[in-house]
C-alpha cells in the first residue's frame, strides 16, 4: 500500500540563505563594471590604431577572464544559488555566458594580435609565431584558448545530440584545464596588474574563492554527505516498461532538508556506475523513511539502475533545485506533466497549499506513472484534482486551458516534460494571459 502524506504547509519551512536571480545578475554586473573600471584606472590614454586594437584586446582579455571565474561559479553547486536562483536557471545561464565568454576570448585574441601586429610593422602570422613562442604564458593561454573552443563546439546544441550525457559532463572538466593554464597568462602579460598589487590581489582572490566553492561543494560535498547520512539502495520497483522507482535509505534524513520538486545528483558505487553522477529527482515527498526516485531507460547509465541490488552505497550531491512551492503564492497551482516528468510534479501535487490541478499526458496507458498514488493523494487531500490523458502530442493540445480553469491567469504553473510538450505548454500559457513569472519549469535537457 502506497503511503500518502499529510500535504505540508512548505511556507512554515525554516528558510535557507537563498541568492535570489535579480541579486546574482546585479552582483555579476558590478563585477562586469569593476573589471572595466580597472582596464580605464590603467589606461590613461589610448593612440593610434595599434593602441586601439591593443587596449581592446585587454579590455576583451579582461572581461574574459572575469567570464570564465563566473561561469565557473555558476556551476560550483553553491547551496544558496542552487536553492535560490535554480538549477534549471543557472545551467541556462550557464550556457549563454559561455557564448559571450567565447566570443571575448576571439576578440581578445584577435584585436591583441593585429594590434601587435601593426604596432611591429609585420604579418598577422609572423606576429602570431612570436608571441606565442617568446611571451610569458602565452603558449599556455593558446592552449587555454584552444580547449574553450572544443568545449563550445561538444556544447552546440547539434553536438550534443550525438554525445551521451556522462561524455558531455566530463569533457566539460577541461573548463578548469582551461582557467588555471589562462590565470597564469592574465597576470604575467596583463598591464593591469603588471605594477598594480591590490589588482593582481583581487584577480586572486576571484579565482581562488571560486577555487574553493568547486572543491567544497562539487568535490567533498558527496563525500561529506555520505559520512552524515550513509546512504544505501533499499530496493528496486519496476513502474513501467522500461522505468524503475530506486528506494534509498540512510540515517538522519530529515537533516538533508530536501524539499518536494528537488533532485540530487546520484552516484551508485557498482563497477559500471561509480565514475557518473546523473540527476534524478526525488518522487515521493522526502521523509525519515528513505527516499526514492523514478527513472526512465534513456541511455546505459538509466537502464543500468534497474539492475542495483539493495545495499549498494550511494554517493549523493544535493538537495538542489529552486523547483519548489516557494515559487508560487501558495493560493491556486496547476501542474502539468509529461511522461517521467512527473516525477518531481508527484512530490508538488501532494505537498503545495491551496488548490491544486494536474494535467498528466502520457503517450500510453502503460507509461502513465503513479496514478493510483495520484488518486489516493485526490482522496486523502480533497483540494485537488487531475486529469490523465494519452495518445500523441499535436501542436494545439494546451489551447484549451483557459475553459479548463477560467481563472487561469491567478495560477502558478508548474510545467516539467520533454523539450519539445515545455515549449508548447508554455506557449499556451502565455497566449491565455498566464505571467512570466507565474510559470516555472524544469528543463530535460543538458
Amino acid at each position: 500500500m502506497t503511503t500518502v502524506h499529510t500535504a505540508v504547509r512548505t511556507s512554515a519551512m525554516p528558510r535557507r540563505g537563498r541568492f535570489r536571480p535579480e541579486a546574482l545578475l546585479a552582483a555579476v554586473a558590478a563585477g562586469g563594471v569593476a573589471v572595466i573600471a580597472l582596464w580605464w584606472h590603467s589606461t590613461p590614454s589610448v593612440s593610434g590604431p595599434d593602441g586601439w586594437l591593443t587596449e581592446s584586446g585587454r579590455v576583451t582579455g579582461l572581461l574574459a577572464g572575469y567570464g570564465l571565474a563566473v561561469l565557473l561559479g555558476l556551476m560550483a553547486r553553491v547551496p544558496a544559488l542552487e536553492h535560490g536562483v535554480g538549477s534549471d536557471r543557472l545551467a541556462r545561464w550557464h550556457a549563454m555566458g559561455g557564448r559571450y565568454v567565447i566570443g571575448l576570448v576571439t576578440a581578445h585574441v584577435l584585436a591583441t594580435i593585429w594590434g601587435y601586429a601593426v604596432a611591429d610593422r609585420v604579418g598577422v602570422v609572423d606576429e602570431t609565431v612570436t608571441m606565442v613562442l617568446s611571451f610569458p604564458d602565452v603558449l599556455k593561454a593558446t592552449a587555454a584558448c584552444l580547449l574553450l573552443l572544443g568545449i563550445a563546439v561538444v556544447s552546440a546544441r547539434a553536438a550534443r545530440r550525438r554525445l551521451r550525457y556522462e561524455t558531455w559532463f566530463y569533457l566539460h572538466f577541461y573548463t578548469y584545464l582551461a582557467a588555471w593554464l589562462a590565470f597564469g597568462h592574465q597576470l604575467a602579460t596583463g598591464a593591469q596588474f603588471t605594477g598594480d598589487r591590490v589588482a593582481r590581489l583581487a584577480w586572486y582572490a576571484l579565482y581562488l574563492g571560486v577555487a574553493a566553492l568547486l572543491v567544497w561543494y562539487r568535490f567533498l560535498g558527496p563525500v561529506r554527505l555520505w559520512a552524515r547520512h550513509r546512504l544505501r539502495v533499499a530496493g528496486v520497483t519496476a513502474d513501467a516498461p522500461g522505468v524503475v522507482s530506486i528506494h534509498l535509505t540512510g540515517r538522519g534524513l530529515r537533516r538533508l532538508r530536501a524539499e518536494p520538486g528537488q533532485f540530487f545528483r546520484w552516484r551508485f558505487l557498482t563497477r559500471e556506475l561509480w565514475w557518473s553522477a546523473n540527476p534524478y529527482s526525488l518522487s515521493a515527498v522526502p521523509d525519515t523513511g528513505g527516499l526514492r526516485i523514478t527513472v526512465k531507460a534513456l541511455g546505459d547509465h538509466s537502464a543500468a539502475l534497474a539492475r542495483l541490488r539493495p545495499g549498494t552505497p550511494v554517493l549523493a550531491e544535493g538537495p538542489y533545485g529552486g523547483f519548489t512551492a516557494r515559487l508560487g503564492r501558495g493560493g491556486r497551482s496547476l501542474l502539468i506533466a509529461g511522461g517521467v516528468g512527473i516525477t518531481p510534479l508527484r512530490t508538488l501535487f501532494e505537498t503545495l497549499p491551496g488548490r491544486v490541478t494536474l494535467l498528466y499526458r502520457a503517450r500510453t496507458p502503460e507509461e502513465m506513472l503513479f496514478k493510483d498514488e495520484l488518486e489516493q493523494i485526490i482522496a486523502a487531500r480533497g483540494d485537488a484534482t487531475a486529469y490523465f490523458s494519452t495518445g500523441p502530442r499535436s501542436p494545439d493540445l494546451f489551447d484549451g486551458l483557459g475553459r479548463l480553469l477560467p481563472d487561469l491567469r491567478e495560477h502558478d504553473v508548474y510545467v516539467c516534460g520533454p523539450p519539445e510538450m515545455t515549449r508548447a505548454a508554455i506557449k499556451a500559457l502565455r497566449s491565455a494571459g498566464v505571467p512570466h513569472r507565474q510559470i516555472h519549469h524544469e528543463s530535460f535537457e543538458f
